[in-house]
Formats: structure tokens, sequence, C-alpha cells
């Protein structure tokens, strides 16, 4: 499987934006996960942690298009920097709001505006490599690659966000993403050598989320990013009920890990398939993978049928990217891009909130059921509008 990736990370400075940009992204699987721990920890409520969380996934969601637009339009460097201090005043203020017993609101303020400022590094890492790698077969490997790149981040974030938040301090997570967040970003940002030119003489008119395809996999990450969002929180509520609330980062780190292994094979293949009948199908596996979590009601049984349900992310969000970067204008992929960040983070942010009230309200183990749901709900979508998803074959270079 190491074959395709051999050769990847030979031009300058693509190392140094694919380190910046991992590191940067550490805090895309901590953060939602550690304000659920610190929230729940301070309330005794599953339901007020998923709010918040839900708070600061939508906040990122509805302001990840327009992001994506002004980095189309004036570059990333100039964007990212100014937004990452402002998340950083932001998360600072919700700790200390929750350290000092601010009013409820106050905590959803500051979780507007923390979410607001999130910069979508997956996007802009994506866009550099869509730019030094144009019709070259090498894309692909290149795509999957930094899938594999997020679920490392999904494997080791939630482990040590949790490790951090139960056996530190509750902020201690939170901390730790923050600093990720600074670091890497503003050292992405100074990787002007890769970054993609801004046309300025030519005008950013329309917007790729009326490109009937664009607007399908929107729906369909919509879905997706709801079984996301509900997994993570019912996850630790399953955990806790069971006595092991430190294992709730290992559970949520095998999810991930099947994702990532898949991830791997997937981009280490050449298909002959088209990315219209890879996307169906790895939705139609995605669903089926789920079943089984909706089921036990065993620690040591969960883990491995979460790394079984995870198997098909991977290769869903390669092929999403892909079909995006065909489907997409150069001059808008960027924020084309985004929208799949958008999707996700809407999705994830009312799993939160559906998988804090379930929970609440029914146990962790009957509200799986909800997750199942999402996913089926996907697998419908994607195969209604797949016609929307045909692509021209591109001319590959070498």
């Amino acid at each position: 499987m190491v074959g395709p990736y051999r050769g990847l990370f030979s031009a300058p400075g693509v190392k140094g934006f694919v380190i910046a940009g991992f590191v940067g992204r550490m805090p895309m699987s901590m953060l939602g996960l550690g304000i659920i721990l610190l929230i729940e920890a301070l309330t005794d409520s599953f339901a007020m942690a998923g709010a918040v969380a839900a708070t600061v996934n939508v906040s990122y969601a509805v302001a990840a298009p327009l992001t994506g637009r002004l980095v189309d339009r004036f570059g990333q460097a100039r964007v990212i920097v100014p937004l990452t201090m402002a998340h950083g005043t932001a998360l600072t203020g919700l700790m200390l709001c929750a350290q000092f017993g601010a009013p409820a609101w106050s905590l959803f303020a500051a979780g507007v505006v923390a979410g607001a400022s999130v910069v979508s590094l997956g996007s802009l890492v994506r866009a550099r490599w869509s730019h030094l790698l144009a019709g070259s077969a090498r894309l692909h490997a290149a795509f999957s690659f930094e899938s594999v790149a997020d679920e490392v981040v999904f494997v080791a974030g939630p482990a040590l966000v949790t490790a951090l938040a139960t056996m530190i301090n509750p902020y201690a997570g939170l901390i730790v993403a923050l600093t990720c967040t600074i670091a890497g970003t503003l050292a992405f940002a100074m990787q002007r050598g890769t970054e993609p030119p801004v046309n300025r003489g030519e005008r950013h008119s329309g917007s790729p989320i009326t490109i009937p395809g664009v607007a399908l996999l929107s729906c369909v990450f919509l879905a997706m990013g709801a079984v996301f969002g509900s997994v993570d929180l019912i996850t630790v509520a399953f955990a806790e009920e069971h006595g092991a609330k430190a294992a709730a980062g290992l559970l949520l780190a095998s999810f991930a890990g099947g994702s990532l292994v898949s991830g791997l094979w997937y981009g280490a293949r050449q298909w002959k398939l088209s990315l219209r009948g890879r996307f169906v199908r790895a939705l139609g596996v995605f669903a089926v993978g789920l079943t089984p979590i909706a089921l036990i009601g065993d620690v040591r049984v969960m883990a491995p049928a979460l790394f079984l349900a995870g198997l098909a992310i991977s290769p869903t969000i390669i092929t999403g990217y892909t079909l995006i970067e065909r489907l997409v204008p150069a001059r808008l992929l960027t924020e084309g891009m985004s929208w799949v960040s958008t999707s996700v983070g809407f999705g994830v942010a009312l799993g939160a909130w559906a998988g804090g009230r379930l929970t609440d309200a029914f146990g962790a183990s009957d509200a799986y059921g909800f997750s199942f749901a999402c996913a089926i709900l996907a697998v419908i979508i994607g195969i209604g509008g797949s016609a929307w998803l045909r692509t021209p074959v591109p001319q590959q270079q070498s």
C-alpha cells in the first residue's frame, strides 16, 4: 500500500504544509469532545453539553463557505491568521466563562465566535494539493493521504482529549487543542511557496452550492455528519453508563481507526469503477457497518464493532472530495470544498444535539438508533441523486 504514496512529498515546500496542516487539524477531533467533557463535568447534563458543542459546530458550518470564498479571493494566509487569533480569544473566553460560573448564555455567545472563526485546514491543504497536482494521477493518492491524516487525528484526538479532561483537568483538553490550532495554523500560513495563486482579475461570481452535484454531496455529508456527531456524544455516554468513561476516547479511536485502515487501502488502489459508482457503494457499506452498534451492550465488544463501522468512512470522504474537485471551477475550489466541511459541521451539530436529548431520555444504547437512521438517509439521498455525480474523466498527467 506504500507504493502510490511515494514521491508525493518530493516537491519543495510540500512537507512543510503537510506537517503544519496536520498539527493544525488535531483540534478538529478534540474541540467538540473537549467542550462536551468540560460542560458535562460542570453541569452533569449531556443535553447542555451537546447544545454548547452544537452551537460551535453550527457557527463553524455557517461561516465555512464564506471563509472559503474569502480565501479564494484574497489568499490563504491573509484570511486564516486573523481568524485563528479570533478563535483563540473566543475559546479562551468560553473556558473562563465556565471557570467562573458565568450565565449559560455566555457559553453560547463564546461558542458562536469560536465556531465561526475555526479554519477548515483540511480544505486548504486539499486546495494546495489540487494546485500542485492538477490533472495528475497522483491527486487520488494525495487526497487519500489527507483522509488518512484526518483519521489519524480522529484516532489520537479523542483519546488524548478524554485522557487530559478526565485524568488531569476538565480544561486541559481544550488548552492543548488551542495550542495545536495556533501553532499549526500560523505555521501553515507561513508556507507561502505552495499557496494557490489568487486570480484578482476574475470575478468570483456564483457559488458552488448551485451546482446540483455539489448540493447533493452537501446533503449526503449533512447526514453523515449527524452520524459522526451523535456517535461521538452517545459513545461518551455509553462508556460512562458502563463505568468506563475514560475508555470513551479509545472507543472513538476505534471508529476512526477503521476509517484509517480503509483509507490507506483505498488510496493504494487504481480504480476502474467510476467515482459515482464508488461513492454510492461506499455509502451502502457505511450504513451496513453501523447496524451492530445499536445492539451491543458491552464496552469490550463495542470497540471492534465501531472499528468495522468506520471502514467505509474514508472511501466515502475521499471520493466526495474528488467529485468536488471535478465538479467545481478552479477559481471556486476552496469554497467548494468548504461546503463539505459546512455540511458535516451542520450534521455534527444536529447529531450532538439529538444524541444528547435521546441519551438523556432513553439511554445510550437506544440512542445509537438515531445514528443508524442518519446513515440510511445518506444512502437514500446518494442513490436518489447519483445521476448528478457523473463527471468527465480528466486527461491525467504523470
